[in-house]
């Protein structure tokens, strides 16, 4: 549906100028939700815009559907955007705001009042048709923004952090909401966050973003557990990160020792090292904590309760942090205390080599 192809856009010139986009390169395909992750300023709203018509990019190229779109103007685009604050018209009804699009292409009165009548179906909203935007909450503006990005049939639908104003309840429901949507209408929806949670709720696959740049892409599950580098890593999830050195690399499995002078088997990163210093990142949930000596050891220093799991704070010999993720289970007492030593245990080929 979209390829993107060596994009770049810098603002600015001389000494101020600023790389917003660094050769971004990436395909997004039809019928998927696509989701660019990241931190405030790594690009991703830069390059939505760039889909979208409103940034030039500085070189580079940009197809849909085949179709070179860097020379038209938004509005000949076939896509549509969904922005963070709605952009809702407080003078008209939800029925009115949905079916503006379809009045501005000059479409028959019949035509946009059955897709309209569609729309609210979709949205769940047909019985607020005539409120005013000004008398519904924000979860249904948020629908009826939907609504009104859809119901021209775009081919593509981009949406800059739409759920980010949302109370947190309301985010979670919305999203299964968005996912339900994009499979029903079969539209190329291409979403803006910096919530990791959203995106691998969300997506068919993600694209994280770091100065512009696009460090790894790949499904919510690949990108979870097979993090390419140390900032993909951090950035999504709660990771453990450890000094060890390679042994010997076969396949995609690495014989690292750790600092603690044991050794484990760890996921190799095709392209990574296979020799020397490395950085192995370990997920809390994937550890087990234990009163016996194990693969590291350490001083429990803190034992934080989240209802549905607990977090254990371990300081390690050698003085980096490391945290423990247990589940809950009901009716059973805590068997750990804050201060003593203890060991933590994790399994080989749970842990991940990260890339430099």
């Amino acid at each position: 549906m979209i390829e993107i192809s060596g994009l770049t856009k810098t603002f600015g010139a001389g000494a101020s100028a600023f790389l917003a986009l660094d050769d971004i390169n990436v395909e997004i395909r039809q019928n998927e939700f696509f989701t660019l992750l990241g931190p405030s300023g790594c690009g991703k709203t830069t390059l939505l815009r760039s889909i979208a018509g409103f940034v030039d990019p500085t070189s580079g190229s940009l197809t849909i559907e085949g179709q070179d779109v860097l020379a038209l103007p938004p509005y000949a685009r076939p896509v549509n955007t969904v922005f963070q604050n709605y952009a809702l018209f407080p003078h008209m009804t939800v029925a009115e705001n949905i079916g503006f699009g379809l009045e501005m292409q000059d479409r028959p009165k019949a035509e946009i009042k059955s897709v309209v009548d569609d729309m609210l179906e979709l949205v769940q909203m047909t019985a607020m048709a005539d409120r005013m935007t000004s008398q519904i909450s924000g979860g249904q503006q948020q629908r009826v923004a939907l609504a009104r990005a859809l119901a021209p049939k775009p081919k593509v639908l981009l949406l800059d952090e739409p759920l980010s104003a949302l109370d947190f309840k309301l985010r979670k429901e919305m999203q299964i909401e968005l996912k339900r949507l994009q499979s029903e209408t079969g539209i190329t929806f291409v979403f803006v966050t910096h919530d990791q949670e959203e995106a691998l709720t969300m997506s068919d696959r993600i694209a994280v973003m770091s100065a512009g740049r696009i460090l790894q892409i790949g499904g919510p599950k690949d990108i979870y557990d097979h993090p390419a580098e140390r900032f993909v890593a951090d950035f999504i999830g709660d990771t453990n990160f450890l000094d060890a050195r390679i042994e010997s690399v076969e396949g995609d499995t690495a014989l690292l020792k750790l600092g603690s002078g044991n050794t484990i088997a760890a996921r190799a990163v095709q392209g990574g090292a296979t020799s020397g210093a490395v950085t192995l990142a370990v997920r809390p949930e994937h550890t087990t904590l234990t009163k016996d000596s194990a693969l590291i050891d350490g001083v429990l220093e803190n034992i934080v309760y989240f209802g549905t799991d607990t977090h254990y704070h371990v300081t390690l010999h050698g003085g980096s942090a490391f945290v423990v993720r247990k589940q809950n289970q009901p009716n059973i007492p805590e068997a750990f205390s804050i201060g003593e030593t203890v060991g933590v245990q994790f399994n080989a080929g749970v842990g991940q080599v990260l890339r430099d």
